[in-house]
């Protein structure tokens, strides 16, 4: 008779066994709470939770068994215990913060997880670029997931990025701890064409056991759709409509719900499930982008709450929709997403889930942050001289390289940029512009503004010029910035040639960022030296030159909300209507490059 081999179990598990059972005392116990059991669908009221080595052994109406001589004691007096939040999709590079930075200003904030796609910094420096992301996200006191970009560049043929990466790359980068899955999918007419390199990408990521992100930022809900759906993305965030929304959660994606700074896309959406009927728990919740003002001032996860409450949703399902729902979608659920045994302690209390304001979080069993306050230290982390220096331009730029020349006279129609406030998609307007002195100008009363795309990352001297209504502006003046979706190449609009130099040498000489000069002089500068794209100064620091920088456009005569993340988004080749690349005028609807003026 031979010896029968010993089995093995995790440690983790005897602890969390022995813990419940009262054999060993709890690290932490929060006694006499609310319980949101997000599974459930239910509010277990006398509700006490033990927690030791960071996770939750004991979920039930009494943990007195679990106390001992150095456990710490929580009296939630009441109190609701919700998980903590997740962020099912988020750009951290959007913030203009580094990730510890954005993890700084959020975790007040209820905020435990967030799952991010670093498309931005891959555009500017490649896999190595992902690579400093995911090992700083790999020492953040919350849970930080990284997804593979898939798209770099997003649209081929179109723009030129700093970096590309291929199924070889993400090969690599889905084997990497904390990597969940593939980014979004923008290259949705490679999809459709069956291009073999996004196929491959998503195969190897299916293949893999992980998630695919989707991004079909199209209005057709046709053939092309559908052959989008086929490719294997498992959830998409570029939902504007209601119809949209109904669409993709019956093609078995998951409908992640926008309210960031720029886009903000609940209010539509939600109706799908409070007006059509569909099941809550096929939708998440979602910032996509927010910039640094935005997470100081108005929150993170807890502002898209208090927001999809006021859509009408029930707290239980805005709650399920940023936590479980997003657990399991990612295949996480195990550790995060709810509270029960085996998972993370990541636990918020508030006194009441229809304002939703936190007042504790618990992030892996240890208390982090008390009535807005964060309680622990976040060490800075440093960046390599490398991602300092970014910004290549082949020439100092001259109020020349903003001329739009012409040899034809009297008016033309023009293909122009429309703003549409609130929105990642812009409007195909075709406009009559007057030439003069053999040149086409702004024209303030019009609302017409000069855009031009300047190359940054290889220093090849492209200036791609172009034209753009709706910021508003009344005042000679000029707006800049290297944040560009998602080729992030330098973006200058402006009503006057000699204001849009100034901007765009000043963040030649900053190493990046966004700028404001109104009428000759600088009025708010960000400086982001970090692939121009993130600061390196903390959050509140960051958030101050981002107030001001506002303050400048507002200064400039524009209203529209958060207007430097519009700015940020002409250049996004993969959503309709129409954009400017370095390589032309981009109508993306009919995927095509059209000139600036009609013949």
């Amino acid at each position: 008779m031979t010896d029968k081999p010993i089995i093995q179990y995790p440690m983790p598990t005897k602890t969390l066994v022995d813990c419940a059972m009262g054999r060993i005392p709890a690290d932490l116990v929060i006694q006499d709470g609310r319980w949101v059991c997000v599974q459930t669908g239910e509010i277990v009221e006398h509700t006490d939770i033990a927690v030791i080595s960071g996770k939750i052994a004991y979920v039930g109406p009494d943990a007195s068994h679990t106390i001992g001589d150095g456990t710490q004691l929580i009296h939630a007096e009441g109190k609701f215990l919700v998980p903590g939040l997740l962020d099912a999709h988020v750009h951290v590079e959007s913030s203009m913060l580094t990730v510890t930075e954005f993890v700084r200003a959020i975790i007040s904030h209820g905020t435990t997880g967030i799952f991010i796609d670093p498309h931005e910094i891959a555009n500017v420096f490649g896999l190595n670029g992902v690579k400093l992301m995911a090992e700083e996200a790999a020492v953040q006191p919350i849970h930080v997931y990284v997804q593979v970009p898939s798209c770099i560049p997003s649209n081929p043929g179109y723009e030129t990025p700093g970096a590309e990466l291929g199924p070889v790359e993400v090969q690599e980068a889905l084997a990497w701890e904390h990597v969940i899955g593939l980014g979004e999918v923008m290259d949705f007419p490679g999809v459709v064409a069956s291009d073999e390199k996004m196929l491959s990408e998503i195969g190897l990521t299916i293949g893999s056991g992980k998630v695919v992100s989707g991004h079909y930022a199209s209005a057709d809900l046709g053939l092309h759709f559908h052959g989008y759906a086929a490719g294997g993305a498992q959830d998409d965030h570029e939902s504007t409509t209601t119809e949209d929304a109904i669409q993709r959660t019956r093609q078995g994606m998951k409908v992640m719900m926008r309210y960031g700074s720029g886009c903000q896309d609940v209010a539509q959406l939600s109706k799908a499930v409070t007006e059509h009927g569909c099941d809550s728990r096929g939708f998440l919740l979602c910032t996509d982008d927010s910039h640094s003002q935005t997470l100081i001032n108005e929150g993170h996860m807890d502002r898209v709450m208090r927001h999809a409450i006021d859509c009408r949703l029930s707290p239980m399902q805005a709650i399920q929709m940023a936590t479980i729902n997003t657990a399991e979608h990612f295949k996480v659920s195990q550790q995060i997403g709810m509270i029960a045994p085996g998972r993370w302690a990541d636990i918020l209390l508030a006194s009441s889930l229809d304002d939703f304001s936190v007042e504790m979080v618990i992030t892996k069993g240890r208390v982090v942050s008390k009535a807005g306050q964060v309680l622990i230290d976040i060490p800075r982390y440093t960046y390599p001289d490398w991602a300092l220096n970014s910004v290549h331009l082949s020439h100092p730029i001259s109020a020349a390289d903003f001329a739009i020349k012409t040899s034809q006279k009297g008016n033309m129609i023009a293909n122009v940029i429309g703003i549409i406030e609130n929105q990642a998609s812009t409007r195909h307007l075709q406009l009559k512009v007057p030439i003069m002195s053999g040149e086409i100008k702004a024209d303030l009363p019009c609302d017409l503004a000069k855009v031009a795309l300047v190359e940054r990352h290889r220093g090849a001297g492209v200036v791609t010029r172009g034209l753009v209504s709706g910021f508003g502006f009344s005042i000679p003046c000029a707006v800049a910035s290297t944040v560009v979706h998602d080729c992030h190449q330098m973006i200058v609009v402006g009503t006057d040639d000699s204001n849009m130099a100034l901007a765009a040498n000043t963040l030649a000489n900053c190493g990046g960022g966004q700028v404001v000069v109104a009428n000759g002089e600088i009025s708010g500068l960000v400086d982001l030296p970090i692939g121009g794209l993130m600061s390196s100064e903390s959050c509140q620091i960051a958030a101050r030159k981002v107030a001001k920088l506002l303050a400048g456009f507002q200064k400039c005569g524009c209203r529209l909300n958060n207007p430097n993340m519009q700015l940020s988004m002409l250049g996004l080749v993969v959503i309709p209507d129409i954009r400017i690349s370095d390589k032309g005028i981009v109508d993306v609807t009919q995927m095509k490059f059209i000139n600036l003026v009609e013949e």
